[in-house]
């Protein structure tokens, strides 16, 4: 049998290195075709090294020279740079499935590109639907591109809709773990640091989306998601504040009956099942273990989340709000890992960027890109002003 030959878009990240142990677990069903990274040089030689694609891709063209004298012993595997050779990889013949692993509105882009080349799609990218969720779904309608989520709520929901075409969703229970503040006070809050932020209790991230669990963001942009990859009003998502991450997410039907997904915390099964759908592959592991693990649910706090009230508020107002939300989101989560912006002042800044950024009800591709330079510019602007 021809084994499935997949890219990875952020080889480097917590997903992509979990997709290669999937990949390197099932060698005879899978193989990589491309690897791509924005600035771990080191990394992505040593992962060329040790699966041999046919190509690697490095975002940061600063980067091109290094990668290319780590590659010289390697003369059959193609280096190239910047963003158009990624916009250009996902549309080479022999990929079967792009896994879209790169972190922010730099992702969107090149999952239009692999669509258009009629991809699958194994989507870890929630800025892709965050920020332009309607034009991707013209775009796999269009060129009949399947969408397999990889995030594990979204997975979760997913799997509890198999078998179920014909019957409506009531509800989504979209479940959160809370972060590393679920029990904090505003007052203790708002002294956090990023070494706080950084600890999630339950998941190992990488540092972007760390700190957007904390801040409940990342859940802001997961109800954002749900709404476009399962058709439904964002009023049916209910978020669920579950600590211990067992129940990854679930799904309530019209008769009351709800089902749902459980499993460890693993990131490697929702990647391995956006491979392998409709099949379940064996995977190496810890099992469940109910008897060891109380599964506790308790309604998010959106005073002291002000993040993901301003993702529901995104969501009414719709248009290219959430690309501002998103794009300032992003600007505010690196000047807090930089130490130039507290935990709840991410918040305050997000918030008067989308009273300031140009909103538009009809967004195309080039209003996306415009909207996410300007609100980038703004939230950058509000954050100098609260220094000087």
């Amino acid at each position: 049998m021809k084994k499935r030959q997949i890219a990875i878009l952020g080889s480097t990240g917590s997903i992509g290195t979990q997709a290669l142990e999937v990949i390197e677990e099932h060698s005879d069903l899978y193989e990589v075709y491309c690897l791509t990274a924005n600035n771990r040089v080191a990394l992505l030689a040593e992962q060329a090294h040790k699966f041999r694609p046919a190509a690697v891709v490095i975002a940061n063209e600063q980067h091109y020279d290094e990668l290319r004298r780590l590659m010289d012993d390697l003369p059959d595997v193609k280096v190239y740079a910047g963003a158009r050779a990624l916009d250009e990889i996902v549309e080479a013949g022999p990929i079967d499935m792009v896994l879209t692993a790169m972190v922010g509105f730099a992702g969107l882009s090149p999952t239009i590109h692999a669509i258009k080349a009629g991809k699958a799609i194994a989507l870890a990218n929630k800025e892709t639907l965050v920020v332009a969720g309607e034009l991707i779904l013209q775009l796999t309608q269009q060129y009949h591109t399947p969408i397999l989520p990889v995030d594990s709520e979204h997975s979760a929901i997913f799997q509890s809709l198999v078998g179920e075409d014909e019957n409506p969703v009531e509800k989504i229970l979209l479940t959160a773990s809370g972060g590393p503040f679920r029990l904090k006070s505003l007052a203790e809050i708002a002294t956090v640091t990023k070494a706080d932020a950084l600890k999630h209790p339950t998941w190992d991230m990488g540092a972007k989306i760390t700190i957007d669990s904390a801040s409940m963001m990342n859940k802001g942009f997961e109800v954002i998601e749900a709404k476009w990859l399962f058709g439904v009003d964002a009023k049916q998502i209910q978020v669920l504040v579950h600590p211990q991450s067992i129940v990854h997410s679930a799904v309530q039907f019209r008769d009351g009956s709800v089902k749902a997904q459980l499993g460890v915390p693993d990131m490697r099964l929702p990647i391995q099942y956006a491979f392998s759908f409709p099949r379940r592959l064996p995977l190496s592991g810890p099992r469940l273990d109910l008897f060891q693990h109380p599964l506790e649910f308790f309604e998010p706090d959106l005073q002291k989340f002000r993040c993901l009230a301003l993702a529901f508020e995104a969501i009414d107002r719709g248009g290219n709000m959430p690309c501002i939300v998103n794009a300032a989101n992003e600007v505010v989560n690196r000047a807090f890992l930089e130490d130039r912006c507290g935990f709840l002042q991410m918040a305050d800044v997000i918030a008067e960027t989308m009273q300031r950024a140009s909103f538009s009800s009809h967004p195309d591709y080039d209003l996306y890109v415009a909207t996410d330079a300007e609100a980038r510019r703004i939230a950058r602007e509000i954050l100098s002003k609260g220094k000087s």
